[in-house]
C-alpha cells in the first residue's frame, strides 16, 4: 500500500470505517478533485486508471463515505450530488453556480441563532449544513 493508500485508510478508521480496496480508490479519485465531482465523473476517472469498480459500487461507497461523515455531498449540481473530501473540523461551502469551484468556509457563527431557534421550536441535538451558491471572481472576469 502506497503512503497516500495508507493515509486514506487511517483516515476511514478514525471515522470508524474498514477501508475496504473500494473505499480507499474513491477516495484517492476525489482526493485529486480540487473542487467537487459527481459519483459518474468519479466512476469515469477510475475506469480511466483501469479500476474495475462498477458505478453502483461508487455510488454505494459514496453513500457509506457520506454517512460516516468521511465526504461532504453537496447539492449544487441539478439532479446529482456532487462529493468533496473535506477538513474534519465543522465548516460550510461557497459555491460557483458556473464552474462548480468550491471553497471551505471556516468557522460559523449560527451556533447561538440556530439554539435559540431549535429551542423555541422544542428542538434538540440540532446541526446544520449550509452551502452559500454565487458566482466566483474568475467566472465574473470571464463574463465582462
Amino acid at each position: 500500500m502506497d503512503e497516500q493508500a495508507q493515509a486514506i485508510g487511517e483516515r476511514l478508521q478514525r471515522r470508524g470505517v474498514r477501508p475496504t480496496r473500494q473505499r480507499v480508490a474513491v477516495l484517492e479519485a476525489l482526493q485529486e478533485e480540487p473542487n467537487d465531482a459527481t459519483a459518474q465523473e468519479l466512476w469515469r476517472r477510475l475506469r480511466e486508471r483501469d479500476d474495475a469498480l462498477g458505478l453502483a459500487t461508487v455510488y454505494r461507497t459514496l453513500a457509506v463515505l457520506r454517512e460516516q461523515g468521511v465526504v461532504d455531498a453537496l447539492a449544487h449540481h441539478d439532479g446529482e450530488l456532487c462529493y468533496r473530501l473535506c477538513s474534519d473540523e465543522h465548516h460550510h461551502h461557497l459555491v460557483c453556480t458556473r464552474c462548480h469551484r468550491v471553497v471551505e468556509i471556516a468557522g460559523c457563527g449560527l451556533d447561538d441563532w440556530i439554539d435559540t431557534i431549535a429551542d423555541r421550536s422544542g428542538f434538540a441535538d440540532v446541526s446544520h449544513r449550509l452551502e452559500l451558491a454565487g458566482v466566483c471572481e474568475s467566472c465574473l472576469t470571464e463574463q465582462s
